[in-house]
């Protein structure tokens, strides 16, 4: 299979994965509100590099995950601890966040780069999703686990990534002024999708119990 069309059919499928809004992608545009859009460029950097060592390991791993499906169901327990704790620190954030926005410090770039590493590899959903599109397109026989075909899916994920936290940051900094976009505001939206996701992932665990 061509690996142009094996880049494509990896960007698409990451950027479908981070339409909805979640943790990286509203983070991506609060940064970018708050210290700039060249650092929330920065951030979405960092994420995708971590993206790229998580869509590898899915496509590496994916047969195991398949023959495996207890491995999946840890990494949904670790998911919904992680994502619990995200969803307390954001919302006691915003309710200590005081009433007068204080001109926040200036952060690095490079500092910016590595929190984006690190958020993105809290992350640990896209390992397996990718797992799961890995074994599909492989199934239909567009993807073989050979390393170029490997490595053209890995880059076009991260492309597809990267694309869609820049069009979240394109949107936020369009509407900065709103009301919605306060510092107070975009902790209690992020931590109340963490907490959304925390309880899908739960009744998933639950269903599967």
């Amino acid at each position: 299979m061509d690996i142009t069309f094996i880049f494509f059919i990896g960007l698409v499928i990451a950027l479908v994965g981070v339409i909805p809004p979640g943790l990286l992608n509203m983070t991506a545009a609060k940064i970018s509100l708050k210290e700039g859009a060249s650092r929330g460029i920065m951030f979405s950097i960092g994420v995708c590099v971590i993206v790229c060592l998580q869509t590898y390991i899915a496509a590496i791993f994916a047969r195991y995950l398949t023959n495996h499906p207890e491995v999946v169901d840890i990494l949904q327990r670790v998911a919904f601890v992680i994502f619990v704790l995200i969803t307390i620190y954001f919302l006691l954030l915003a309710r200590k966040q005081p009433s007068l926005e204080i001109e926040p410090t200036e952060k690095s770039k490079h500092s910016r780069f590595f929190y984006g590493m690190f958020l993105s590899s809290l992350n640990v959903f896209p390992i397996p999703y990718q797992a799961y599109m890995t074994i599909t397109l492989a199934s239909f026989g567009w993807l073989h686990f050979d390393n170029f075909s490997i490595g053209s899916y890995v880059a076009g994920a991260a492309m597809g990534t990267f694309i869609m936290l820049y069009v979240y940051i394109f949107f936020f900094d369009k509407i900065k002024n709103k009301k919605m976009t306060s510092q107070k505001n975009m902790n209690y939206i992020i931590g109340g999708i963490t907490g959304i996701i925390a309880i899908v992932t739960l009744c998933n665990i639950l269903m599967e119990l």
